[in-house]
């Protein structure tokens, strides 16, 4: 990727913080126009986040990849596909994206910029669902880069869209993304002490999907030999 460094890393914090926001926006007035009914709510908070996804990795991927969560761009990382010190760089911007996200949709709403999160997602099964979500995103880009570039931003947005509906944890499936939503006493939240094991299960998955993704892909032929962008 010829794009300069500073180029790179803005692209990943605007990308963040347009999802974050609209990921937790979305969910505030979801919430607010479902009238109680949470199915109708979360069906908003969903087609905005796929949307938006695909938005985001059609116009930012050509730039900096895409990544916009820390668990792909680990995976990147180990794939060599980015440096270490890039790597590092990117995840510092996804997060600060990220929280800045939360903060413009508080801000939208006029609610308070930073907010402690209440939503309770304890337990295995939450645990569970956030590295199966992860598994199936990773595994998603590492084998839909291969089989059609192209197809990259849709499969990104229509993973996560299945996501929201078949995980049990709603599918944040992103730690930068997690950690905003630990941010805010809305829809879209969680309680700050079950975020660390989100993050856990979201590295766990994404790397047992680079380990079975690259085992099924490999031996492939690709149809580009560039790393296409990602979520």
């Amino acid at each position: 990727m010829n794009t300069a460094p500073d180029k790179r890393l803005a692209a990943e914090a605007l990308g963040s913080l347009i999802l974050s926001g609209t990921v937790i926006g979305s969910g505030i007035l979801a919430s607010r126009l479902s009238g109680g009914n949470d199915a109708i709510a979360l069906l908003g908070n969903t087609a905005a986040t796929a949307a938006i996804l695909f938005v985001l990795i059609t116009a930012l991927g050509p730039i900096s990849g895409a990544h916009f969560n820390p668990a792909v761009t680990l995976v990147m990382a180990l794939r060599r596909v980015i440096k270490p010190m890039d790597a590092a760089l990117y995840v510092i911007a996804q997060i600060c994206g990220c929280v800045a996200g939360a903060m413009l949709a508080h801000a939208m709403f006029e609610l308070p910029l930073l907010q402690h999160g209440a939503q309770e997602r304890s337990g295995l099964s939450q645990a569970l669902s956030e590295g199966v979500a992860t598994f199936a995103l990773v595994f998603a880009i590492l084998l839909v880069s291969r089989a059609r570039p192209k197809a990259i931003p849709a499969a990104v947005a229509l993973t996560i869209a299945a996501g929201y509906w078949w995980t049990a944890s709603t599918s944040f499936a992103n730690p930068a993304i997690t950690i905003a939503r630990a941010l805010t006493d809305s829809f879209a939240g969680i309680r700050p002490e079950d975020a660390p094991a989100f993050i856990a299960a979201q590295i766990t998955g994404a790397l047992l999907a680079l380990v079975v993704g690259g085992w099924l892909a490999n031996g492939l032929n690709s149809e580009a030999s560039s790393e296409p962008s990602h979520h």
